[in-house]
């Protein structure tokens, strides 16, 4: 079920994506630049999964060292160096296999393979606004912590020129939780 992503599975993980977060949320020039990030020391740290040949999940996920701190990021906030820290990107499940522990296998198979790249820990922007807030509630039980809530994160014309959020159209207004997951 849960393998290792490839430029193959691309067109069912855009699909996927579009369909969860809103159009333009993915498309192929920034999946592989995504994708690529996910690699450090020939380790790829991007996962999907697949049930009856259906893709029911995805999750991308940055190596240590290969992505950027910006505005959105409070590194001093973290207590772990940047080097050590890999950027869970996006985890992503289909509705109707959401609660079946598919996420939670997703992280678990990004955080092994970021420590066999040099993470002591990962950072997340969080979509406040999922379903039931699933998205916060799902990180916090994997024992992520809350560093700092950002309004408007998505709210970027130059960063995300394509997006229509799900739930804002194209004026979107959704907060991100960042938040700090610590490897045991």
């Amino acid at each position: 079920m849960i393998q290792t992503l490839c430029p193959e599975h691309f067109d069912d993980v855009i699909s996927l994506g579009n369909q969860v977060h809103g159009d333009g949320y993915l498309d192929k020039c920034s999946l592989e630049a995504l994708y690529l990030k996910g690699f450090s020391h020939d380790i790829n740290a991007n996962f999907v999964a697949y049930q009856d040949d259906q893709l029911v999940g995805f999750r991308l996920t940055y190596a240590p060292g290969t992505w950027q701190v910006d505005k959105w990021c409070t590194p001093d906030a973290w207590g772990i160096e940047l080097e050590h820290v890999c950027y869970f990107k996006c985890n992503t499940v289909a509705e109707s296999y959401r609660g079946a522990g598919i996420g939670g296998k997703l992280l678990a198979a990004s955080i092994a393979a970021t420590k066999r790249q040099g993470a002591k820990a990962g950072i997340s922007h969080l979509w406040k606004q999922s379903p039931n807030n699933s998205a916060v509630k799902y990180f916090t039980k994997a024992g992520g912590m809350l560093i700092k809530e950002h309004k408007d994160r998505w709210n970027d014309a130059l960063e995300h020129p394509d997006y229509v959020c799900v739930i804002c159209g194209d004026d979107c207004h959704c907060t991100a939780c960042e938040m700090l997951l610590i490897f045991k």
